[in-house]
């Protein structure tokens, strides 16, 4: 089957803009959202004047600073991690705008409990899938997954055993933030699990099916080769350890 070709720009936009609308389909069914995004999610609940797209960017900011410190060197390349960041942050908050998401209008969880259900159905498979895109193009996805794939090579540790403590610990983090400011889980509930535990299944089938289908070509090839890392980028067909939202 002849494969199609796609600018891998548009790939990476069309992953970015699937990500932001299932996280925010996600937190509005109110069954739990990812460890990784739970942190942020719960800071713009604690500070009202930050959105969540602006917790975002002081979550992945920090960790993009201790990123930096970690690996003892910058590159201009690694701006794009946050670049995307950037762009993910501003699109979700777009879509946080439309009545069905906007918990000013529709409070998180009021919704009946056969819709939440559906888009709960609908909301994993469109993240999963969002982040099989992402590993498509040779922009970095956001600082999460930049923070765990070069670290991870740098000091030469299994990527697997390194992404299980980084989900660990923003599990712990996410966790005490909703305990200490909420006495209850805000944030985190069973829907967290089930991703945790299909998500990795999910991304690495939709990666294969991409494989088999489509093929991400860059548009500035000159630009694109300096987005390498020390090694090359793992590949999700290969490790299913890679972000869950």
């Amino acid at each position: 089957m002849k494969k199609l070709k796609l600018p891998s720009e548009v790939v990476y936009l069309a992953a970015i803009i699937l990500l932001a609308f299932s996280v925010a389909m996600l937190t509005s069914v109110d069954f739990g959202i990812s460890m990784i995004v739970a942190p942020a999610y719960i800071l713009s609940l604690v500070v009202p004047d930050l959105t969540f797209g602006q917790a975002e960017y002081v979550l992945q900011g920090i960790l993009f600073v201790l990123f930096c410190i970690i690996m003892k060197k910058f590159r201009l390349s690694y701006l794009s991690s946050f670049v995307t960041c950037l762009i993910y942050g501003a699109v979700l908050d777009l879509f946080r705008l439309i009545p069905l998401f906007n918990p000013t209008i529709t409070p998180p969880g009021s919704m009946d409990l056969w819709a939440r259900i559906v888009m709960f159905i609908l909301g994993v498979p469109m993240s999963a899938f969002s982040i099989a895109l992402f590993m498509k193009t040779y922009l970095y996805p956001e600082v999460y997954d930049l923070f765990f794939m070069g670290i991870s090579k740098k000091y030469r540790i299994k990527t697997a055993v390194f992404k299980t403590c980084f989900d660990l610990f923003m599990l712990a983090l996410g966790t005490t933030m909703t305990l200490v400011f909420f006495k209850k889980f805000v944030g985190i509930n069973w829907g967290t699990l089930v991703m945790t535990i299909f998500n990795g299944t999910l991304i690495s089938a939709f990666s294969k099916l991409l494989d088999k289908c489509m093929v991400a070509v860059p548009i500035f090839k000159s630009f694109a080769s300096h987005f390498d890392l020390d090694e090359p980028m793992p590949k999700v067909k290969c490790s299913p350890y890679v972000r869950e939202i």
